[in-house]
């Protein structure tokens, strides 16, 4: 496939070493080059599909020498996904470590991902649902021992829907509540995925409801944007280090996605192919605050 570089007008004159400039300061800004923030919304979203940048440009920006780097939060945490896999793709480093350090984790899957293979019979979806939950709960004992995830049930390419969403505030915010929670992690609300986008304003609501600061994972961004995209927040960002064991607890854990890694039929791709993974398998986590 031909690879869209949606951004390359953007930052043709861009430094290699990521540096904060200016432009990161204006990601809220209504027209990018000429472009209406609608546009390049629409051109990043439909790069989902398409062949992402390659992880070697992120690993030449540099990130971890130029981004704030964040000590592992206080407990309780509570780690929003949209579908099985995004928490442990975007946060499952991190939870690892906090395991590790013991400090209490708990998870909620808003979706049980049961459309990732696209249109099919309700026994088929339903199949593929059961068969997302167990590989979520293999790869969550890879990472530590966790509870299990609390399973909202929320239609997968849905969450967007009003009535979904809010229940999906009020599910997590159930659960800050009933953990005592420190801190919420969910995705990021510019992912450009509707369920990611979904997912993550409804965390930041249930976290204005219950008071409980809300950190954001990407996810498909490293795919879409570019180093020095002016879509991303970058001011707002910070690394977590990750530590060798930890990365090797992470890439056992994501190894249990088959449904995921495998392609979905003849000719076609997986979910997740390798490129992907690289983005997801680095010694650190990115998250904005």
């Amino acid at each position: 496939m031909s690879t869209p570089r949606i951004a390359d007008e953007l930052t043709a004159d861009e430094p290699t070493a990521y540096e904060p400039t200016a432009d990161d300061l204006t990601a809220d800004e209504p027209t990018v080059g000429g472009k209406t923030a609608a546009d390049t919304r629409q051109a990043a979203a439909a790069a989902i599909d398409a062949e992402g940048t390659d992880e070697a440009e992120w690993q030449e920006a540099r990130l971890p020498d130029s981004l704030p780097r964040l000590a592992l939060p206080a407990g309780p945490v509570v780690v929003v996904a949209a579908h099985p896999d995004d928490e442990v793709l975007g946060f499952g480093g991190t939870i690892a470590a906090l395991v590790h350090a013991g400090v209490e984790v708990h998870t909620v899957c808003l979706s049980d991902g049961e459309a990732s293979h696209g249109p099919g019979t309700p026994s088929t979806r339903a199949r593929l649902a059961a068969r997302r939950r167990g590989e979520l709960s293999a790869a969550l004992r890879e990472l530590g021992e966790l509870p299990d995830p609390v399973y909202a049930g929320l239609p997968d390419t849905a969450l967007g829907e009003p009535v979904h969403e809010n229940e999906a505030r009020a599910v997590i915010g159930g659960l800050l509540d009933a953990v005592g929670a420190a801190l919420c992690v969910a995705p990021w609300e510019g992912d450009l995925h509707s369920d990611h986008e979904a997912a993550g304003r409804a965390a930041r609501r249930a976290g204005r409801d219950t008071s409980t600061p809300v950190w954001s994972y990407p996810v498909w961004m490293w795919h879409w944007a570019r180093p020095h995209d002016r879509r991303v927040p970058w001011h707002r960002a910070a690394v977590l280090p990750l530590p060798e064991p930890v990365i090797d607890r992470k890439r056992a854990a994501l190894a249990r996605f088959t449904s995921q890694l495998e392609p979905r039929g003849a000719g076609v791709a997986p979910v997740l192919p390798a490129a992907e993974i690289a983005h997801h398998t680095r010694t650190f986590e990115t998250v904005m605050r």
